[in-house]
């Protein structure tokens, strides 16, 4: 089944049945209708319908390899510059269709999952690791264009970076035995965004710790025995677009993964039980790049809808003639540019890996990627510090439809729209920057690949800095 429809995948979710708490209670019937999700899941189906359009079939598709058939573009191997190319196409167009606001969007799970098939040859020959394994999850998930999500860390019970685990229970999920079919997995995981509305679940335990048991990578169907998703608070505000313009659609709800001595079958494992691999396979694998490309790629989307959103709260109340304004906006418009600078950068200096595949210069994406941390929230600031006060006065639409309209669209407007229209607009710039919904999606921006200074460390320590050294001591001994 290459390049389902959003209607094919809506029905694997709802007949998956996977084991999904939120707020207290498990998720019964079809997930899809459960009001938590259906905005969400929608909005999945809408990228998987875009597939089917005959004016974007080359864009969001490419023919398999290996059964011919038209494969989603998101799985594609890049063997050249222009497969990046291709691939950064395939993410925008995507993208657009949500303004950037699904950071799970399937395009996502797709890349980690092709990032880390073209390293394979990095765990040949190793101790408990199963390359061919790793292969053929690949190509199946290219095959039936199965969704995912992933959870790649351990509960935050004490982060100290020496601690070892003392409860008789394992809190963060580990190995607990093996036998012929598999390997059994207990305890928790976070972060699973979308858990429960996909097809799989990868787990990736990526840490340096020598603990016994916590040293896996894996993928499970969603509705495995003993997998629960138990899901925060959902931030829907609301069926109204109206009034929730942007939760009602793209809220995605992020969970806490429990495993109750759930078996993975041997065929899923792609190792275990191996620090050195646990280690460094992470960071030595094309998954970095490769996903930063795709990151960055999504970011750019996003930062052209923020610029959009500012530009029609100038336009609307007439602040342009401002320089204090002129200067916010241009902030924005200076963040986009480097954004979509230092993506062209990394497809220009790509070079061909160790594993045969055209990957994106790592560096360039790394700096991509202690950017935007550092000014998604300033844009939120800048929409607050331009909207001020009709970020407040926002009624709602029932008060658009009750006796006082009239009063609402006298006293609420601005000099070229009525007060409804008004108030639409800066109700979909409260969405994205000060209801939950919205402040969860600059938490998100802010720890999408981990802590920030963590990510400046890095970068840090691989930036190579020798050449300038020299000139200076060049100078010195002149």
């Amino acid at each position: 089944m290459p390049a389902i429809t959003g209607k094919q995948y809506i029905n694997r979710i709802d007949q998956l049945k996977a084991d999904v708490w939120i707020d207290g209670k498990p998720v019964s019937g079809n997930i899809s209708e459960h009001p938590a999700f259906k905005g969400i899941i929608k909005s999945q189906a809408r990228l998987y319908d875009l597939q089917h359009d005959k004016d974007l079939k080359n864009v969001l598709t490419y023919l398999s390899p290996t059964t011919k058939k038209w494969v989603g573009m998101s799985y594609l191997q890049p063997k050249t510059k222009e497969d990046l190319g291709a691939r950064r196409e395939m993410v925008q167009q995507w993208a657009k269709s949500n303004n950037g606001l699904m950071g799970r969007s399937p395009d996502y799970m797709n890349t980690v999952l092709m990032a880390l098939a073209s390293s394979v040859h990095l765990l040949q020959d190793q101790k408990n690791c199963f390359p061919d394994n790793l292969q053929s999850f690949y190509e199946y998930a290219r095959e039936n264009d199965i969704s995912m999500t992933h959870t790649f860390i351990e509960p935050q019970v004490n982060r100290t970076q020496l601690y070892v685990e003392r409860s008789d229970e394992p809190i963060a999920a580990k190995i607990v035995g093996k036998n012929k079919d598999g390997i059994i997995i207990k305890g928790a995981r976070l972060l699973a965004t979308q858990g429960g509305i996909t097809d799989e679940l990868l787990v990736i335990a990526a840490g340096g710790k020598a603990e016994e048991g916590n040293s896996f990578a894996f993928s499970i169907p969603c509705n495995t025995k003993g997998l629960r998703f138990i899901g925060r608070e959902s931030f829907v505000g609301g069926d109204s677009n109206f009034n929730y313009p942007l939760s009602s659609k793209y809220e995605e709800i992020d969970s806490i993964v429990v495993f109750d001595d759930v078996l993975v079958p041997w065929e899923r494992v792609f190792y275990y039980d191996n620090l050195f691999i646990s280690t460094n396979f992470m960071k030595s694998s094309s998954f970095l790049p490769f996903t930063l490309h795709q990151v960055a790629s999504r970011q750019i989307v996003k930062t052209e809808f923020i610029l959009g959103i500012v530009q029609s709260i100038i336009e609307t109340i007439n602040i342009e003639e401002y320089q204090h304004v002129q200067e916010k906006a241009t902030e924005i418009i200076i963040a986009l540019e480097t954004m979509k600078a230092l993506v062209i950068k990394s497809e220009v200096e790509a070079k061909v890996d160790k594993g045969g595949w055209m990957q994106p210069d790592s560096t360039t994406l790394q700096i991509a990627m202690n950017v935007f941390p550092r000014i998604y929230p300033r844009f939120s600031e800048i929409i607050q510090l331009l909207g001020a006060s009709g970020l407040m006065s926002i009624p709602t639409e029932s008060a658009f439809q009750s006796p006082i309209r009239n009063e609402l669209n006298h006293y609420l407007q601005s000099w070229e729209d009525i007060g409804k229209d008004r108030v639409k607009l800066f109700r979909l710039a409260w969405d994205l920057t000060m209801s939950a919904f919205g402040t969860r999606q600059t938490l998100y921006e802010r720890f999408f690949f981990g802590d920030p200074v963590r990510l400046a460390s890095q970068l840090y320590f691989s930036y190579d800095t020798e050449e300038y050294v020299q000139r200076v001591k060049d100078i010195l001994k002149q």
